[in-house]
């Protein structure tokens, strides 16, 4: 019988009372805990299954759910005997930074602090069982979301030590989306202070805590050491490059098929493959997320679920803000290209804006990009990188799409006059966008020059992107005797004549060719015919030709720039 698909269930409980799907993942608990590591913190995307199996653990270990057996029978775990007597044996505390969302460090803070004071009313007993003596009593009733600071970064080692005196045994403590406040205090300009809090925080939790048994922690991305963890030398990272816990979050190839197999859904392999393959753990490199597996199985349709599920904010933020050669690189990988670069997989926020290989190592963590390949020149690793797969590379098209209709709501003027060839249109269009927009981009402090060649011919491609159904988008391709700026090729290039006769040419190409006004052009009309003259020159037509375009039926343009001003011809 087909299980049913619940969207949205992080609860362990939930979902194995209910008979939904699910897949068992508690080999991971196996692994963890034979590793004997004191401290782990894992990086994963988001939506890849760390709360279900955070819960999933708090459920196996903790006291509360001891004689749960019903939970776990018919899983890997239940068929290790010793595993089974640890099933309900240890004090669990386990808390979820994934709600502090705070545009201040203040409210940040309070949240958190709302956060350790809930933990202590769940566990008010403590109070109450006659083994805290009178100064504990009162740093007891002292938690609540408006305590000082010593109070806050305290809190859990002292819940620590009064569960570990009760239970007569250490504690094992879960903290899922660690990282959370850390995103959002470094978009809204608070990071020194949530990093000062948080640093003295975990050095309580988990470096001078006697009473912890193990810890794991949870998270998107692996927060530099100097920031956060500079006193934690007990911390072992698994990131998505480690070979540790691969299988463990996401589904693997073998999974998704058994799925699809249950669902009656195998003939749609081929499809569910092309859009959701292409994450890749440490050598593992056939994981689907979970968030668009299930909602594929509840619906039957492929669709951007993943892509869509959250804010894409961070990301868009780092490469719309980007340098030149930020875009460049974007640009590549968004024609289905790879780049090849050197990872820091310590995420060092405050340098974001400095540091080109820390934003690729964040969108690589957050799920954006999967290593290809993997090199050791002796003394620095390399990795090439490429978009994951297409449910990504549809949501960076339709980001960048959104840039532009978000400045200006001429952008589907322009792509109508741009297909029907009114340049009075498309100038009027594109100097308006271009005003709106470029300010949003560093076009470079000198007018010549190929950078900012590059940076307006990324620009115009990227408002062409809505054409890719119908047109074949390429650029700086080989053609005749150079390499064209960017061409469109209809997908579609003939179709029955309606009286019967010969077949028919019903869509034009295009040949585009970028130039930024050099000195010794007086105007930009000059700048436009040399463009022109090189389109002609270097015959970059003859792809199109040789593929029986009539020359008559591609339409060739240039587009001249200087500084903001553009003038298409």
């Amino acid at each position: 019988m087909t299980r049913t698909v619940g969207i949205g269930h992080q609860d362990f409980e939930h979902v194995r009372k209910n008979d939904l799907f699910y897949i068992d993942k508690t080999a991971f608990i196996e692994e963890w805990w034979q590793k004997q590591d004191s401290v782990t913190l894992i990086t994963r995307p988001r939506r890849f299954g760390k709360t279900l199996n955070m819960s999933m653990t708090e459920k196996f270990f903790s006291v509360n759910y001891a004689g749960r057996s019903d939970l776990f029978e018919g899983l890997r775990i239940w068929k290790n005997e010793e595993f089974r007597r640890l099933q309900g044996s240890y004090p669990v505390i386990s808390l979820s930074f994934a709600n502090v969302k705070e545009q201040n460090y203040n409210d940040a803070r309070r949240k958190i602090c709302q956060i350790l004071s809930d933990l202590y009313s769940t566990n008010r007993f403590l109070a109450e069982a006659d083994i805290l003596d009178d100064k504990e009593k009162h740093f007891f009733a002292s938690v609540s979301a408006d305590m000082d600071d010593l109070h806050a970064t305290m809190a859990i080692h002292k819940l620590s030590q009064y569960l570990c005196r009760y239970y007569g045994k250490k504690v094992i403590i879960l903290l899922d989306e660690y990282d959370t406040p850390m995103q959002e205090a470094w978009v809204n300009g608070y990071w020194d202070q949530i990093v000062n809090f948080t640093r003295n925080m975990f050095n309580s939790i988990f470096k001078t805590n006697p009473y912890l048994e193990r810890a794991l922690m949870t998270g998107i991305t692996r927060v530099s050491k100097e920031s956060i963890f500079s006193d934690l030398n007990n911390l072992k990272v698994v990131t998505t490059t480690s070979e540790i816990y691969s299988d463990s979050f996401g589904f693997t190839g073998k999974e998704v098929f058994e799925a699809l197999e249950e669902f009656d859904l195998s003939d749609r392999r081929t499809e569910v493959k092309n859009w959701y393959d292409g994450f890749t753990f440490g050598k593992q490199r056939d994981i689907y997320n979970p968030w668009s597996i299930l909602n594929f199985l509840d619906t039957k349709k492929v669709g951007a679920y993943w892509a869509n599920s959250s804010s894409n904010s961070l990301a868009g933020k780092l490469i719309r803000e980007g340098s030149r050669t930020i875009k460049q690189d974007f640009e590549t990988l968004l024609q289905g290209g790879t780049l090849r670069v050197e990872i820091d997989e310590q995420i060092v926020y405050n340098q974001l804006a400095v540091r080109q290989e820390a934003i690729w190592s964040l969108l690589l963590a957050s799920g954006y990009l999967k290593v290809v390949e993997t090199e050791f020149d002796g003394s620095r690793w390399y990795y090439t990188l490429s978009l994951t797969n297409r449910e990504v590379h549809i949501m960076f098209e339709n980001m960048v799409r959104d840039w532009f209709m978000e400045e200006s709501g001429c952008y589907n003027d322009f792509i109508r006059a741009f297909l029907a060839g009114n340049l009075k249109e498309m100038n009027a269009y594109m100097n308006r966008i271009a005003l709106a927009t470029f300010s949003y981009f560093d076009t470079g402090k000198s007018p010549s020059g190929a950078d900012p060649e590059r940076f307006y011919h990324g620009f115009v491609l990227g408002l062409l992107v809505e054409l890719s159904d119908r047109y074949l988008l390429t650029s700086n391709r080989e053609s005749g005797f150079g390499r064209y700026d960017v061409m469109l090729e209809p997908r579609q290039l003939r179709s029955k004549n309606r009286l019967g006769g010969a077949d028919a040419v019903i869509n034009d190409a295009f040949i585009l060719e970028f130039k930024v006004q050099e000195e010794e052009e007086k105007t930009l009309s000059d700048t436009i015919k040399a463009a022109l003259d090189q389109i002609e020159k270097k015959q970059y037509a003859q792809n199109l030709t040789a593929k029986g375009i009539p020359e008559e039926r591609i339409r060739k343009y240039g587009f001249a720039f200087r500084g903001k001003e553009v003038l298409i011809g």
